[in-house]
């Protein structure tokens, strides 16, 4: 098993959250990566998202940097060797129109901003299994933080 620190770019303002093709697994997935021996999940997520973004990472203020939601899932993809990942997903603020975000090559073919809606009508075989009760869950935590 493998502990992964996933972080979900997240634009408040829009409603709209930054997904990537990963290059390994052939899927749509949130950026993150393996956490290091030693290193906490937070920690994971700072360094992927200067790695992989180009920025540093920031918690959502209504989440904070604790993860939102955990999985379980076993890898696929022809470049990947199969193993169990335990993911943590975490919720980043940053903002759609973000000038500085840079991808990764080396990790990604590209990404892009999906709202809830868009990214709940797709099939979820293109993106990570749990991808539709993640985007259920962060629709429904970002709901609650408008009304307060």
């Amino acid at each position: 098993m493998h502990l992964v620190s996933y972080f979900v770019p997240f634009d408040d303002a829009t409603g709209s959250m930054l997904l990537t093709e990963h290059r390994k697994s052939g899927l749509i997935l949130p950026p993150g990566g393996h956490c290091e021996v030693g290193e906490l999940p937070w920690q994971t997520v700072r360094r992927e998202c200067v790695e992989e973004l180009g920025i540093s990472a920031s918690a959502v203020p209504w989440l904070g940097p604790e993860p939102l939601f955990v999985t379980v899932t076993e890898t696929q993809g022809l470049a990947v060797r199969q193993h169990t990942d335990v993911s943590l997903w975490h919720v980043i603020e940053v903002a759609s129109n973000d000038h500085r975000l840079r991808l990764d090559p080396g990790e990604f073919d590209g990404a892009r901003w999906w709202s809830f809606d868009e990214l709940l009508s797709e099939p979820v075989d293109r993106f990570d299994p749990h991808i539709h009760r993640f985007a259920r869950k962060l629709r429904s935590r970002h709901t609650s933080s408008l009304r307060c």
